[in-house]
């Protein structure tokens, strides 16, 4: 791939004269950015720039949604088995160059290498449901509603849609969206995180070559400026937005506003409840990787572990310590890496500031991340973190780190623990590890929660559900992939019709009745 399209992924000491530039990807084909803004991509593992990204203004906006609206009304009329088998030949595609997307997000995000594949992976998932489009829609029909009366319904494209992506997932997130709506017969405009833009150009030329028409899958990146452009554009029908809740609140409230379909996932504080009869050492390795794989940046990583009894936390406490202590803090490129950097220096700094406020507050810290064997040079690396006795009324509880912080919270019951979940403002994922069906059945059915595991660390639905929170986890009506997204992409339009059969009934200026 060349450097116009993908940041030089070797590139070791560049400078503000040596660093490639990024492209926008508008029309099938990469298309290099005119308004002489640009943000910094880094590679987090050395603290190097090693590409610039431009920001898109209003005139590079237009030009998107202009090519997209020219491309919908062909792409919306083929039948949906042919868009279906472009998305066949992409996953095909998409396989034959998964190692170069984990580089890829390696490179830009930090994660380590075969966490950058897990994503791509799941990616893929809904790119394979997303295929059987033909069947997802079709409508219903109603016979004889009414004397020689027929009904049916119908799901047809919205037009030209847009997806704003974060920096933590940049070849899952957008997966999430365009597959779904490019099969749906909607061309799809993706504004990816400034921070690691690179995935989506390998996306769009990988779409490209599997036979997708032009400007039908756009790429525009962007900062602020950007998103407003998109919230606030005429030309495009719905949004898509995955990141912080104070974000996607605005998204959906600024776009809503404008007349458009808006979906937008949130923030997070998940919860782990530990029982007393939980197997230990299974709750143990769960929590060690749902807390600090990714650098706990993810929107499913479970920040905070509710044990059930004083006793039940210590034991947890006891098996936890060796575990954090054998993770292998490294670069994500390297054999046996387990924790990689943060994406960035100025996150790097939020994430210490909320441990340094945790010992503020009061809670323990019984491992300090700052304290760790950290790899030489500038990376924005930080070891995993544990506090003890965290509390309700912490901030360290309340708000979400995103980084690789987990707490402790000691409940004397089931029914605490519960009601500590309930309360929180955040409703997006959660777990139990338990043995005990009954407490099982009843955490599943009584927790506010969207998405919730028993036994399983991060219960994120495969692609034929839909991923979703509630509470302020999710604005909007429609949860993400799956029969939601489905449902998002598409409007229902409904059909009664009568053929003449030689009988007139005259004027009738009553409400029509078909019984």
């Amino acid at each position: 791939m060349s450097t116009a399209v993908t940041p030089d992924l070797n590139l070791k000491t560049p400078s503000s004269e040596t660093v490639p530039t990024v492209t926008h990807w508008i029309g099938g084909k990469p298309v290099a950015g005119v308004s002489g803004r640009t943000s910094d991509v880094y590679n987090p593992a050395t603290g190097q720039v090693q590409a610039k990204v431009p920001l898109a203004n209003k005139a590079e906006m237009d030009v998107v949604v202009a090519a997209a609206r020219a491309a919908a009304p062909g792409w919306g009329a083929q039948p949906p088995l042919r868009r279906a088998r472009v998305l066949f030949r992409f996953r095909e595609l998409f396989e034959q160059h998964l190692d170069e997307f984990a580089a890829i997000i390696t490179s830009e995000h930090g994660k380590v290498l075969s966490d950058a594949k897990g994503e791509a992976t799941r990616g893929l998932e809904v790119v394979e449901f997303a295929t059987g489009i033909p069947h997802l829609l079709k409508g219903e029909f109603s016979e004889q509603v009414g004397t020689d009366i027929d009904s049916w319904s119908m799901r047809q494209p919205l037009g030209v849609v847009a997806g704003i992506t974060p920096f933590n997932f940049p070849a899952m997130v957008p997966m999430w969206m365009f597959p779904v709506a490019l099969a749906c017969g909607n061309c799809f405009i993706l504004k990816p995180s400034e921070r690691d833009p690179s995935a989506s150009l390998l996306i769009a030329r990988l779409l490209k070559e599997a036979g997708l028409p032009d400007g039908v899958f756009s790429v525009v990146h962007g900062d602020k400026e950007a998103v407003d452009l998109i919230l606030e554009h005429p030309g495009i029908a719905a949004v898509s937005f995955v990141g912080s809740t104070p974000i996607a609140e605005y998204v959906y409230q600024k776009g809503t506003s404008h007349g458009k379909r808006v979906q937008a996932l949130g923030g997070a504080k998940n919860h782990m409840i530990v029982m007393p009869d939980a197997d230990l050492d299974q709750a143990a390795d769960a929590l060690v990787g749902a807390a600090y794989g990714s650098a706990g940046e993810r929107c499913m990583a479970i920040s905070v572990a509710v044990a059930v009894t004083n006793a039940t936390a210590d034991a947890l406490i006891e098996k936890l310590k060796p575990r954090i202590a054998k993770l292998q803090i490294s670069p994500g490129t390297e054999a046996g890496a387990e924790l990689g950097p943060l994406v960035t220096g100025i996150h790097l700094d939020k994430v210490k500031s909320y441990v340094a406020l945790g010992k503020t507050e009061g809670a323990e810290l019984l491992v300090d991340g700052r304290e760790a064997s950290l790899p030489r040079g500038e990376g924005f690396f930080l070891g995993a973190c544990l506090f003890d006795h965290v509390k309700p009324e912490m901030r360290i509880y309340k708000e979400e780190i995103f980084g690789p912080v987990l707490g402790i919270v000691r409940a004397n019951t089931f029914e605490t623990a519960m009601e500590l979940i309930n309360d929180h403002e955040f409703g997006n994922g959660t777990s139990i590890f338990t043995r005990d069906g009954d407490t099982a059945r009843n955490f599943a059915h009584n927790v506010q929660v969207g998405m919730v595991g028993i036994n399983v660390p991060i219960p994120v639905p495969m692609a034929f559900h839909s991923f979703g929170g509630w509470k302020r986890s999710l604005f909007g009506d429609h949860a993400m992939h799956g029969p939601e997204g489905v449902r998002f992409y598409t409007r229902i339009k409904t059909v009664t019709a009568r053929w003449p059969t030689g009988i007139r009934v005259g004027v009738d200026t009553s409400m029509p009745t078909l019984g």
